[in-house]
């Protein structure tokens, strides 16, 4: 297998990393007793906690009361949240794919960005800041953005033909997390669209159990540790080192690992 964007050469690593009960933790999973035919406890779980770590003030209680039971908040409390839930339900019905990325962009940018970048690749230069103002890394030029997307959903299409271990789909589904994060194709929405592209392709190679692994509320319970290892790549993208990315790839398992099998 030769891939375009995503590295692979820390796989051996992983494996002898990522501690026991991946699978059992999986066969473990089971939809919540709250979710009805109209409502998922888990989609509301990950789109509540991916918000938060994006600096949402949004309780998950909260959210509940207001999608299940109908219960009315001040609109700008719930709006982008609902969002997000409408995104990551768009995926729970849509094969994986950069069309389909798009149009789950389009709903969860909403109430993010003006209506002519949702679902479009940015065409200016994008770096992140710290809280005190200091850049912190520099994405990709704007000109190279399409080129490194399409290399990224190639080598997806690729993964998703291949025969993976459990082990191997965790370890594929952070890279791919990683590389898009490094990539931040779009103006805004790039954390909320790494985190539902990664469960998304763990739901493709897994199946729908997959949507009830709460790895955005893991993510957002040790985000302080989940930033630094994104970080540890480097300042620059043509600089980035991804032989620095295992501490960040044997977080994911974390939200699955230790789950005790429901009868």
């Amino acid at each position: 297998m030769t891939l375009k964007i995503i590295p692979y050469n820390l796989l051996d690593a992983y494996l002898k990393e990522i501690p026991e009960g991946l699978q059992q933790g999986f066969d473990g999973l089971s939809e919540a007793e709250l979710s009805t035919p109209n409502f998922s406890f888990y989609t509301s779980v990950a789109s509540v906690f991916s918000s938060k770590i994006e600096g949402e003030q949004i309780e998950l209680d909260s959210y509940i009361k207001h999608k299940r039971d109908g219960i009315a908040f001040q609109p700008n409390y719930t709006k982008k949240i609902d969002d997000l839930y409408e995104a990551y339900v768009f995926a729970q019905h849509n094969r994986l794919s950069e069309n389909h990325l798009k149009e789950a962009h389009k709903l969860l940018s909403k109430n993010l960005i003006a209506s002519a970048w949702q679902g479009k690749y940015r065409y200016h230069n994008m770096y992140v800041t710290t809280d005190e103002g200091q850049i912190e890394y520099v994405a990709v030029v704007p000109e190279l953005v399409e080129q490194e997307m399409t290399k990224l959903f190639e080598d997806i299409a690729q993964l998703l033909n291949q025969n993976l271990s459990m082990e191997e789909v965790f370890f594929y589904a952070s890279l791919v997390h990683l590389v898009f994060v490094k990539i931040h194709p779009w103006n805004d929405g790039n954390g909320r669209s790494a985190r539902l592209l990664e469960k998304w392709f763990l739901a493709e190679k897994l199946g729908t159990k997959a949507w009830f692994i709460q790895s955005e509320k893991m993510y957002y319970q040790d985000h302080h540790t989940y930033y630094q290892n994104i970080r540890k790549l480097d300042l620059e993208y043509p600089e980035l080192n991804y032989d620095k990315a295992l501490p960040f790839l044997l977080m994911l398992p974390k939200a699955v690992i230790g789950i005790k099998k429901q009868n």
